[in-house]
């Protein structure tokens, strides 16, 4: 039984007090996320229910209860009190998905700081740049990670405590403070930090697919949004057994692995022990898992190792598949319906969106390869690039933009109000990120080119700066992409357009293969020319470049721009976040 009605039905009832409802909220209630997560749980009844059931390396596992979730968060919160750390400092928490990860995010919240959740794959550059950009003041590591931090220091006159919550407390350096929170003293009380909804609670940096990662600044309000998308999208039930693959080190982890599910009081999964296909599916078959979020890089790799192996586990538990991170193929979504039995579905939102604004829903019509509908609530459109106002013949490419005012949307950059400024169509050259936000009469411009069909449905083309311009026709590389992970051949593709002295630019193509496969002259042909066939002449890449593995962040997206710098002959800009071999 699912937790929504029609789409329709949803669009004409909706207003976000809804939100409260599903959480059975009251006005007078403490707005704090951290104590919504876990205190809120178990005044309601359910501290014995699992929280978390998590596995590491090494067939290392631990259960959580939501009782456990609470106390061991009051450990923390406590802790960073003891330190002298007040409301509204920013708090790193740079660690791998271990169980003290998410203790330390609520913890973080309840106190009142400003949690600041780091990848933990990120090298000391990486880390120090964000670090210096959020004026940072304490972080909580554990040993492996700590020598990255011993780098920097010096370099970060603002961070005042260095945190390892994991490790031999024998090792530490002067002015490291070890705490386990496990064996330390518990806290079977603690008073939250009366918080407000406009009270920042999560900095997020962005992935730095355009440039520069940014902070976005959220606030505690931001819950009810994703409460309820995590209650309609994800339709998480209270029985449920849910995994959200993402690490907390980006937004998806946080908002759909952290605050949705577990303000709805959901039983977690987190696995933290790499990825191959056969461990994701025992983990899955291990713990029954039942919703599934996941991201299309992953599920293409699933694709690539075969249905096979699916056969070798029992999987029938699952009943409901999500996909985010970047536009998911329609191969990818056709695939999961034959060895699945239900199709992945799309949901687009960004890092500074803070919920999903264009979504699919369970018992919706999915048309593969469409990002959806807007979510009830929210205002999209698709504008003229000349204009700025909204396009509305069927199939007109445009930017793709939203009104102000969604309750998880970011609040500022840190320390860049005119970058803010820009992203908001319309707004004047004095405005306050408040008068930017809460003005329903601009367009928050995501960056993306989308079109919409028919009926209602939007599609995916390209990052604003990643679409093609060969002859004076507009190609968007994810259709191109899209088609050519259809072939046999290929595994994943990226596409950017390259200069050319005839047609401004003409594509070229990057292709992983699959297994088996050996590239060739007639292989390149067979690959044009299918792209000429199922899309257009203007779509055929001119170049295709064969590679072991595409460049990615570390959150998975494809770095087109890093590719199409090497074209143009650029600067490729920042890649703290490239994905490498370390």
């Amino acid at each position: 039984m699912s937790n929504i009605g029609s789409y329709e039905q949803r669009v004409t009832d909706f207003s976000w007090d809804i939100a409260k409802e599903v959480l059975n909220w009251k006005d007078d209630e403490l707005l704090n996320i951290g104590h919504m997560c876990s205190d809120r749980i178990c005044d309601r009844g359910d501290g014995e229910k699992t929280a978390l059931i998590w596995e590491g390396f090494g067939d290392k596992k631990a259960t959580y209860t939501f009782n456990d979730l609470r106390v061991l968060s009051n450990g923390f919160a406590a802790k960073l009190q003891e330190l002298g750390l007040e409301p509204g400092d920013r708090i790193c928490i740079f660690m791998d998905k271990i169980p003290s990860l998410y203790f330390s995010f609520v913890g973080v919240l309840k106190m009142g700081g400003v949690a600041q959740p780091l990848f933990s794959a990120f090298g000391d550059d990486s880390l120090e740049v964000r670090l210096a950009s959020a004026g940072t003041k304490a972080i909580l590591t554990t040993q492996k990670h700590v020598k990255k931090v011993r780098k920097i220091i010096d370099n970060l006159p603002d961070l005042k405590h260095v945190i390892v919550v994991e490790g031999n407390p024998d090792k530490m350096r002067d002015g490291e403070t070890f705490f386990d929170v496990e064996t330390a003293e518990k806290f079977e009380d603690f008073e939250c930090c009366k918080t407000s909804a406009d009270s920042p609670s999560v900095l997020h940096y962005t992935s730095g697919t355009t440039g520069q990662p940014k902070g976005a600044q959220h606030a505690h309000n931001t819950v009810f949004g994703q409460i309820l998308t995590s209650s309609w999208v994800l339709d998480l039930q209270d029985k449920d057994i849910y995994w959200c693959t993402a690490d907390p080190g980006w937004v998806t982890g946080t908002s759909y692995g952290i605050i949705g599910p577990w303000a709805l009081g959901i039983t977690q999964c987190v696995l933290d022990s790499g990825f191959t296909s056969a461990r994701w599916y025992k983990f899955m078959q291990d713990n029954k898992v039942t919703v599934w979020y996941s991201a299309p890089t992953a599920i293409r790799s699933l694709m690539r190792d075969g249905k096979e192996l699916i056969e070798q586990h029992d999987l029938s538990s699952l009943r409901h598949l999500c996909s985010v991170g970047e536009p998911l193929n329609a191969e990818a979504v056709v695939w999961s319906e034959e060895v699945f039995g239900k199709p992945f579905l799309d949901t687009f939102w960004q890092t500074e969106t803070g919920s999903m604004m264009v979504t699919n829903y369970p018992g919706m019509k999915v048309k593969p390869g469409s990002m959806g509908k807007p979510f009830p609530g929210i205002t999209a459109a698709v504008l003229d690039l000349k204009t700025m106002e909204p396009l509305t013949e069927p199939g007109e490419v445009g930017l793709l933009a939203f009104r102000p005012g969604w309750p998880a949307m970011f609040r500022e950059y840190r320390n860049q109000h005119d970058v803010y400024r820009s992203k908001f169509i319309g707004a004047s050259d004095d405005a306050t990120p408040d008068e930017c936000r809460l003005n329903t009469d601009l367009w928050y411009a995501s960056g993306d080119r989308a079109s919409i069909d028919s009926d209602g449905y939007y599609w995916f083309v390209g990052r604003d700066d990643d679409v093609i311009n060969t002859g004076g026709h507009l190609v968007g590389p994810f259709e191109i992409e899209s088609a050519l992970i259809e072939h046999e051949a290929i595994a994943e593709a990226a596409v950017v357009g390259k200069p050319d002295e005839v047609n401004m630019e003409v594509v070229k193509a990057f292709v992983t293969l699959n297994k088996g496969v050996d590239p060739d002259d007639m292989l390149e042909l067979n690959i044009m020319n299918f792209i000429r066939k199922s899309l257009s002449p203007l779509a055929m890449p001119q170049e295709i470049e064969y590679m072991e593995k595409l460049p990615k962040t570390r959150s998975g997206k494809i770095l087109r721009r890093y590719l199409r710098a090497l074209e143009w002959g650029e600067d490729v800009g920042d890649l703290s976040t490239l994905e490498n071999d370390d």
